[in-house]
């Protein structure tokens, strides 16, 4: 039996304790990624309702989506999939040593992004933000080979989550190639279309599935009474949403969106899937779990998933109506973004570091009050979008204060996870 370790050796952060599993060495990458993206985008908001003027190759608003799709969720996927992958699939642990080069290439491909998109040369700027997508891909590629090969070595019955998994990181890559190609050439629409393919095809499946086989669980759990099942049909259900949803983001990307017929039809597929899955959500065990912090997280993260689609059903329809093809503006995607994906991932990740770093799978008063932040955070960012056509000003505050308040919540969850990450598990088992 391994001892545990002594009060110096479990206080002492090192960085070669990011090796000794997945989770540690892609999720502290992740939160680093997180970190810079989000204190970048708060100084520009903050600078832009200041009038200062800052150099861009990029659109902001793009600039900022690019970031925001591609940056630090596929890192925080993997630190999830080669954790509780292999035991998925029944298959050899993966090493942390395993990742570390295609960690590194996504690491230094952010950060020639960055660089890239503040340079005063256009023709210097595209080159070196397509450079720095193609390491993002390189190492994202590197990441997807590895989990089809635990795919194909394993030989369990069960393998739909894991192959829908699979097949999501595949469409992410083949988006970040498809954004790799848009920077380089300097096309906006085509580096649009491959933000909005991510966020749905990749992003929404990915965690859509996760969610199907993970939230049940956890419920059935904590919860004896309540069942764990997952019907495959509901499964197909949801992947068929996100599947749809790509396609019409597709399409608004490059500008073919704005047929009546085309809004009545989204409208009458996103008001009832967004229905049904806040009625999931209550199956699921909210209201039974809101007295535990954690799966009150993820169940109310995957209700803002059902919020999401039926504000877009409720704008669509208003577009079909004759109210513009924008009626609700940017608040149906930031419901989306920040409200599922974001909520989701702070869930997740929160959960996956504490039990798999020898401590409690709890939220505390600190991640409990943080998750609270973050809720407020996306509801500002909604407002602003709502409030936009009538007040700017008003607008911009609210974007200014949402930013901030995002900001300040990972900076304050990745300096508390970050913590154990480096340092040894207090029970003395490895991982």
């Amino acid at each position: 039996m391994n001892a545990a370790p002594s009060a110096q050796q479990a206080s002492r952060w090192t960085f070669g304790r990011l090796l000794d599993a997945p989770h540690r060495l892609a999720f502290s990458a992740a939160a680093l990624v997180l970190v810079l993206s989000s204190v970048w985008w708060a100084s520009v908001n903050v600078a832009f309702s200041d009038g200062i003027a800052l150099p861009w190759r990029l659109a902001p608003a793009l600039a900022h989506s690019v970031l925001m799709s591609f940056g630090f969720m596929p890192l925080f996927f993997a630190g999830f999939l080669f954790t509780a992958g292999p035991k998925w699939l029944r298959q050899p642990a993966v090493t942390a040593r395993e990742m570390l080069g295609a960690v590194l290439f996504q690491l230094a491909g952010w950060l020639v992004f960055l660089l890239a998109i503040h340079g005063r040369d256009p023709a210097f700027g595209r080159m070196l933000g397509g450079i720095g997508l193609a390491a993002v891909a390189i190492g994202w590629s590197q990441m997807t080979l590895r989990f089809w090969r635990l795919l194909r070595s394993s030989a369990v019955d069960d393998r739909v989550h894991a192959k829908l998994v699979a097949v999501g990181c595949m469409l992410g890559l083949l988006a970040l190639m498809a954004a790799t190609a848009g920077m380089a050439l300097g096309s906006p629409p085509l580096l649009r279309a491959a933000v909005h393919a991510g966020l749905w095809a990749f992003n929404g499946v990915v965690f859509a599935t996760v969610a199907h086989r993970m939230i049940p669980f956890f419920s059935a759990a904590a919860f004896p009474a309540l069942d764990a099942s997952r019907p495959l049909w509901l499964l197909c259900s949801l992947v068929a949403v996100f599947a749809f949803e790509a396609v019409s983001q597709l399409v608004d990307a490059v500008g073919a969106g704005a047929a009546p017929a085309w809004n009545v039809l989204r409208a009458c597929i996103e008001l009832p899937a967004g229905l049904g899955v806040l009625a999931l959500a209550v199956r699921w065990g909210l209201v039974q779990n809101l007295r535990l912090r954690l799966l009150a997280m993820l169940h109310l993260g995957f209700s803002w998933l059902g919020i999401s689609l039926l504000m877009f059903g409720l704008s669509h329809a208003a577009a079909a109506a004759g109210a513009g093809s924008s009626a609700l503006g940017l608040a149906p995607i930031h419901a989306y973004t920040m409200g599922y994906l974001g909520t989701t991932m702070f869930t997740m990740v929160s959960r996956v570091s504490g039990g798999h770093g020898g401590r409690a799978q709890v939220a505390d008063d600190f991640v409990w009050r943080l998750f609270w932040v973050l809720q407020l955070a996306t509801l500002a960012r909604i407002a602003a979008a709502l409030v936009s056509r009538v007040s700017f000003a008003c607008s911009m505050a609210l974007v200014v204060a949402a930013a901030l308040a995002w900001t300040g919540v990972f900076v304050a969850w990745a300096l508390r996870n970050g913590h154990g990450y480096g340092r040894a598990r207090p029970d003395g088992r490895p991982g």
